[in-house]
């Protein structure tokens, strides 16, 4: 094996057109020349994500007579992106792996870096680069020619831009806190990387933490959707980086990817001496199904083309150590500071239950891993507009009491304080740029934002608009969001506000909804998971 390449941050490079940078633009200018049909076209690799083509010939990015890539091919690589699955980390990782050796052979053709060259990082997180990097916001290259292809005119959310965005203020890193992969789900956790699934190209259950946070509000804020313009029906022209099948496209996709690449190695291996409590903590999955991939199920390989177009086929045990695919990252810190693992000792400091009570079980947050409905909603609603939208959940009073207990430190058995988590229960619509700020046990007739401590966290749609189409794989059922409310429950126990009859959960849009995007929310409930 070759020396170790390194991946970079994009903002630590030292100027705007950095050497990594630049080799970057001309890769993808000569990626760019190619046709569709051609397995080594950057046209090609953003299908292999999923294709809208009739978007794309709208947006010119394709011709109208355009040749399709052949039905061999569209049937070994196309629509294959993993989301909603236990597959979405290792997918995306021997999807970057695969874009950059299409890269490097250009650079070597190009007479570049080749052996050394990798894609860069962009960590949106860490201070002072929550911006978009300089070199995908100008048309221009550094000599000033117009045609870098770096920059996409369809970009049109808060990152979009040259102004910078608080990140942190719609998405977090909260999911490196969770030490399990895959969650027990049923209401309660999926875990850092998600729930079991087969091939899952879109739709379906909830997706791991890292999934929902960054991954796809970083989707959202980048894309956005075009402030006037619609289609026919008034739904509006989502941004590139909004939808699954145009996403691959914005060359500003594999930089953030290679973020959540990094985070995923991150949260296995930094810092070292995080706690662990149990022996499957921070390590990936080791059931066969999972190593294997979906093909050991009868299910679609994972297949990307290789610099001179043969298929390369790969599973997730061969994408867990990277040092092993050759390339490492200059930092591992996730954000602006290194994480803070909350331990079940802190969560029982800040609710005042005294050590005593769990020392003799030594309780964990790890080994929760029984779920129990608290309450759900009646109905759903309908979301559209720039206003609030509330919805009741209605409790049941036994399960309420037995988490009411856990958090008092007064359970007949005391293990650890249940966590607590909210589903949004099959969300359906047309649009994917749209996102939520949620809210629980907000007071009727209160500003969302006075109270920062009861917000649950944000909800991206992307991928929505699949997920709702009734001819696909999960029959038009939308996407279930799972949210851990367990500050915000912990908040509302300790000012006596948890103990009740019914909870709202208060969904808040970030600007205006139309009507044509057809958001819907099938229900709301809330899940208490335990020992």
């Amino acid at each position: 094996m070759g020396s170790i390449r390194i991946r970079q941050s994009v903002l630590e490079l030292g100027h705007d057109w950095a050497e990594p940078i630049l080799w970057y633009a001309r890769g993808v200018k000569a990626m760019q020349e190619r046709s569709l049909e051609n397995p080594t076209s950057w046209k090609f690799f953003g299908a292999i994500h999923g294709i809208w083509r009739e978007l794309w010939d709208f947006y010119e990015i394709t011709e109208a007579d355009e040749v399709n890539p052949n039905a061999s091919d569209t049937a070994t690589y196309l629509d294959q992106c993993q989301h909603q699955s236990w597959y979405f980390l290792p997918w995306h990782r021997g999807y970057l792996i695969a874009l950059e050796n299409v890269l490097r052979h250009e650079i070597e053709l190009l007479g570049g870096p080749h052996e050394t060259w990798a894609l860069p990082y962009w960590n949106y997180f860490a201070a002072d680069q929550n911006v978009l990097p300089a070199a995908f916001r100008t048309a221009d290259w550094p000599d000033g020619t117009g045609d870098n292809p770096l920059f996409v005119v369809q970009r049109w959310g808060d990152l979009s831009g040259d102004t910078a965005f608080d990140v942190s203020s719609e998405t977090n890193l909260n999911p490196m806190e969770d030490a399990q992969f895959s969650g027990p789900g049923g209401g309660g956790g999926s875990g850092f990387g998600g729930l079991e699934t087969g091939f899952n190209h879109l739709g379906g259950p909830a997706g791991g933490g890292i999934e929902m946070h960054p991954h796809n509000l970083l989707h959202g804020l980048i894309g956005g959707d075009h402030p006037t313009l619609a289609f026919p029906n008034g739904r509006p022209l989502p941004g590139l980086m909004s939808h699954p099948l145009t996403a691959a496209l914005d060359p500003i996709f594999y930089l953030h990817h290679c973020n959540i690449d990094r985070l995923w190695e991150s949260w296995n291996a930094f810092p070292a001496g995080k706690p662990s409590e149990e022996p499957t903590d921070w390590k990936n999955p080791t059931d066969t199904k999972w190593l294997d991939g979906p093909a050991s199920i009868g299910e679609r390989e994972f297949a990307m083309p290789k610099p001179d177009a043969s298929k390369w086929v790969y599973t997730p045990a061969q994408m867990q150590s990277i040092a092993e695919l050759g390339y490492e990252y200059d930092d591992l810190t996730p954000g602006a500071v290194a994480p803070s693992p909350v331990s079940m000792a802190q969560r029982m400091n800040n609710l005042g239950i005294p050590s005593s009570a769990t020392a003799e079980t030594g309780a964990t947050m790890t080994s929760q891993n029984n779920v129990e409905m608290i309450g759900a909603s009646q109905s759903g609603t309908a979301l559209a507009g720039t206003k609030a939208v509330k919805l009741s959940v209605r409790t049941d009073a036994s399960p309420r009491a037995r988490t009411t207990e856990s958090l008092s430190g007064k359970a007949a058995r005391q293990t650890a304080p249940d966590r607590v988590f909210l589903n949004i229960e099959n969300v359906t619509g047309l649009h994917d740029a749209v996102i939520f700020r949620v809210y629980v046990g907000l007071p009727d007739g209160a500003d969302p934002a006075d109270h920062k401590d009861l917000f649950a966290g944000s909800i991206s749609l992307f991928g929505v608009s699949q997920a709702s189409d009734p001819a696909g794989k999960h029959a038009g059922n939308g996407i279930t969001y799972t949210i851990e409310i367990s500050k915000v429950v912990d908040q509302l126990h300790l000012k006596s506000g948890f103990n009740v009859d019914e909870l709202s959960v208060v969904l808040v849009p970030r600007g205006n909804v139309p009507d044509a995007a057809k958001i819907k929310v099938g229900r709301v409930s809330i899940y208490r998971q335990f020992e």
